[in-house]
């Protein structure tokens, strides 16, 4: 069977699709971008005009500030660009994430963005799209990549911030700002009700996601508790935070990570943290698979990550698979 000829090419401003003149997630400023989600490798500023999904309009203008032309789009709405039939799908990685359908004619091509397959309250969860050509990320692209229950990453977590508190120590959880830590105050949630410490850059955009109805713990600036001691409390921070002078405020503590990455023992040690927690926003090994199944894709391509591994395993198996060089990295 031939493969159908691709809707998207890679170009030096990003993803292009030729016949609908607009560009997918740019990493340079367009006239058209549609935008999988609000993380910054996917986001940029600079485009004239912005479509992405209405559940993540609040970020993209936190990101982008109130003079961007945004144009929020229902989830599974149709819009047509010259004559390409364009549509968004959630992609279950973070409040807003899509995945972008595009028709021409007779092919169907899907750019997932980033995407995970794990329940998450956060967010709407990934809607798998039958579709011709499918473009993938592959960030945890390797058989090792395997994820543990949501509900046993959760238990841990508590149980640590108590063991911690009978210490009288406070525990620093490092989490990405975007997704990441608001998923792990949503899911905690069902543990206790105790209050959760974040430093600003988290606190903003836990505000923007408290005003989209998400539920989450209650939460407390750090940056308002001056002077107090935090022996017992739970702080989120992001990873950058880490080592640097405005951890001392803390007094006895200990430090963990949250991220995919931690599946591999030796990047916890290297790192420098106390525990580290395998949980991600990402699709695992076996999720990566499962999706390139039910989407009966002929073709896939591959961005970001461990794509080559991934890329020879699918050919493999017979699959028509590439990897397709982007700007995207990961923010895990």
């Amino acid at each position: 069977m031939p493969t159908p000829p691709s809707l998207i090419v890679a170009t030096d401003r990003g993803l292009y699709c030729p016949p609908g003149n607009f560009y997918i997630d740019p990493w340079r400023a367009v006239e058209t971008a549609v935008i999988s989600h609000a993380h910054g490798d996917h986001l940029r500023s600079g485009s004239e005009r912005y479509l992405l999904a209405q559940p993540g309009e609040a970020l993209a203008r936190h990101r982008l500030g109130g003079a961007a032309r945004i144009e929020p789009q229902t989830y599974g709405e149709t819009i047509t660009l010259r004559d390409v039939r364009v549509s968004l799908h959630p992609a279950g990685h973070i409040l807003g994430s899509s995945q972008i359908r595009i028709e021409h004619r007779d092919t169907v091509c899907v750019v997932s963005g980033d995407y995970k397959r794990a329940a998450d309250p956060t967010c709407a969860p990934f809607e798998p799209l039958a579709c011709d050509v499918f473009i993938s990320e592959a960030t945890f692209a390797l058989p090792v990549y395997r994820w543990p229950e949501t509900s046993e990453v959760m238990a841990d977590i508590h149980g640590w911030w108590l063991a911690n508190r009978e210490r009288g120590w406070a525990s620093v959880l490092f989490c990405y700002s975007l997704g990441k830590a608001q998923r792990v105050l949503a899911e905690l949630a069902r543990f206790t009700s105790d209050s959760v410490y974040l430093r600003g850059a988290v606190a903003a955009l836990v505000d923007v996601y408290r005003a989209a109805g998400i539920a989450m713990l209650p939460t407390l600036p750090v940056s308002a508790a001056r002077g107090k001691s935090y022996a017992g409390e739970l702080v989120i921070a992001p990873p950058s935070a880490a080592g640097s002078p405005w951890m001392r405020r803390f007094g006895e503590h200990s430090t963990g990570f949250c991220s995919g990455w931690m599946r591999i023992r030796g990047n916890r040690r290297r790192r420098g943290y106390d525990r580290g927690f395998v949980f991600s926003d990402h699709a695992d090994w076996p999720a990566l698979l499962r999706t390139f199944a039910e989407t009966g894709a002929r073709r896939v391509l591959l961005t970001h990550g461990h794509s080559d591994v991934l890329v020879r395993y699918l050919t493999e198996q017979g699959r028509d698979a590439a990897a397709l060089e982007t700007a995207y990295g990961a923010e895990e």
